[in-house]
């Protein structure tokens, strides 16, 4: 079995890196090559360009950041008519409904012979590098066991959820949650702030208690420490509030209102850094800005 890996920034690195130390010929291509060549020394064979880096894989994984790239990489340079014949194209990255849709009836109008898989992740940098990412597999059935020892290298569980984009919507509702409980946690911090709490008294009556979810809790030390290094980017994460809102979902005017928010933070230039950054673009709305530390 070989594996390509298209697309080796934050997570795809880690994905490769982790597929390679499973012992799987594993080839790698990014439009950064200083991303892929880091790869080299676990044994990854790094590729000039994406069509190259296909030739003749078993399982194509790519993880690119929006569904732009994966629609230039796939269409605009070929590498769509370069995958092997039987292959199965397993797309990881992050890209809402309507672009998965997309993709899923190009690859079936031009490449019939070639499997489609719709398996976003849940997880961020520190489960990425240490192979527990939650896979939310769909796609056609039969693919599980040629997958198994792929998402085993990577991933802590593997969810089949039936045909290919209910991955990428089970995703979209995940992350949704991830955004109410970082702006909810942003939001408590500012009161608590406000009304002279310290949050040692917050973390303390919250905890082994029903409310204190262990990455709020993990958030609220970051802020503490005023560690903002990006484990999940606000700008990533505001991308994936807006492909929920953009879902045809009507009426969801809480998230809309995160959405808001989330863009002053990143316009205010918060967007590099973790999402629990998302309290200082609650403080870039006061007269003492907070420092940030990356």
């Amino acid at each position: 079995m070989s594996v390509t890996v298209l697309g080796t920034g934050t997570m795809g690195s880690r994905i490769a890196a982790n597929v390679c130390r499973a012992g799987i010929a594993t080839a790698v291509w990014d439009k950064s090559p200083a991303n892929a060549a880091a790869l080299s020394d676990l044994g990854a064979t790094v590729a000039s360009s994406a069509a190259e880096a296909v030739a003749g894989a078993d399982i194509v994984i790519t993880m690119l950041p929006d569904a732009d790239a994966v629609m230039s990489v796939f269409d605009e340079q070929g590498t769509l008519n370069a995958l092997a014949p039987g292959a199965i194209w397993v797309q990881m990255g992050t890209i809402g409904v309507a672009a998965t849709d997309r993709l899923a009836a190009l690859r079936a109008e031009r490449r019939p012979d070639v499997s489609f898989v719709d398996a976003p992740v849940s997880g961020s940098k520190d489960p990425a590098e240490s192979g527990q990412l939650l896979i939310l597999a769909s796609g056609p059935a039969g693919l599980e066991v040629k997958l198994e020892a792929v998402f085993n290298a990577i991933g802590r569980r593997t969810m089949w959820l039936g045909a290919a984009g209910q991955g990428t919507r089970l995703k979209l509702v995940l992350n949704t949650w991830i955004a109410f409980l970082m702006e909810g946690l942003a939001e408590t911090v500012s009161l608590a702030d406000g009304l002279g709490v310290p949050h040692a008294e917050l973390a303390e009556a919250l905890e082994g208690g029903p409310l204190a979810a262990p990455q709020a809790i993990a958030k609220l030390r970051k802020i503490d420490a005023q560690d903002y290094d990006p484990e999940f980017a606000l700008a990533w994460a505001l991308k994936d509030v807006n492909l929920a809102l953009e879902s045809g979902v009507e009426h969801l005017p809480a998230l809309a209102a995160i959405g808001d928010q989330w863009r002053r933070a990143v316009a205010a230039g918060y967007g590099g850094l973790d999402i629990s950054a998302a309290r200082l673009g609650l403080q870039e709305q006061t007269s003492e800005p907070m420092e940030a530390r990356s």
